[in-house]
């Protein structure tokens, strides 16, 4: 006689236990001027409820760190805090080498750690950008507005030759970049062949 398969009887199989700690919970409030004021925890725990009427972080007008590009490596949440993922992006610059700040702000950091040339902008309200192996064309202190050159890609650090690695950090925790940027722009796809 065929068995039938055992339930789980309420314990989340590994994959959707680890997709679940994983969430970012974006129970933010949005000040007068458009700006994140608050954030949640992180990660969800057990039993927490998420909003759905968490605010677009798209809607802060954040552009991409440069003009044309290719996504090469996503964002992959860790399950926990040490755990192993990507705190960021990573795009593959086409025709051109220039870095630009997604958003106003001030460099907190231009420099070299462990080999790599670093920009990092605070943007005030929590979120920092780190941009990645760069180098800075703005010097630590300088006030930085969105779109403006802010370096020239390098290479070192973890990225292929000709990426840029993209990080951001919302009150200390790593987000999706792709949050504040509203995704990257729908792929058309053209016949293949007559």
């Amino acid at each position: 006689m065929p068995r039938s398969p055992r339930p789980h009887h309420g314990r989340p199989h590994r994959a959707a236990a680890a997709a679940a700690t994983s969430v970012l919970v974006l129970a933010a409030s949005l000040g007068s001027a458009g700006r994140v004021a608050a954030l949640a925890t992180p990660a969800a725990k057990p039993g927490v409820v998420i909003s759905s009427t968490a605010p677009d972080l798209a809607s802060l007008g954040w552009v991409w760190p440069a003009p044309r590009f290719r996504l090469a490596r996503p964002f992959v949440a860790p399950a926990h805090e040490y755990g192993p993922g990507h705190r960021g992006i990573d795009l593959d610059l086409l025709g051109g080498s220039v870095v630009q700040a997604p958003a106003d702000g001030v460099a907190a950091f231009a420099g070299k750690v462990a080999g790599r040339g670093i920009v990092t902008i605070d943007h005030g309200n929590g979120l920092v950008t780190t941009l990645e192996p760069v180098d800075p064309a703005v010097e630590a202190g300088a006030p930085v507005r969105r779109g403006e050159e802010v370096a020239t890609l390098a290479v070192g650090g973890h990225a292929a030759a000709g990426a840029l690695h993209f990080g951001v950090r919302l009150n200390g925790a790593y987000v999706n970049p792709m949050l504040l940027l509203g995704g990257v722009p729908r792929a058309v796809l053209l016949p293949c062949c007559d």
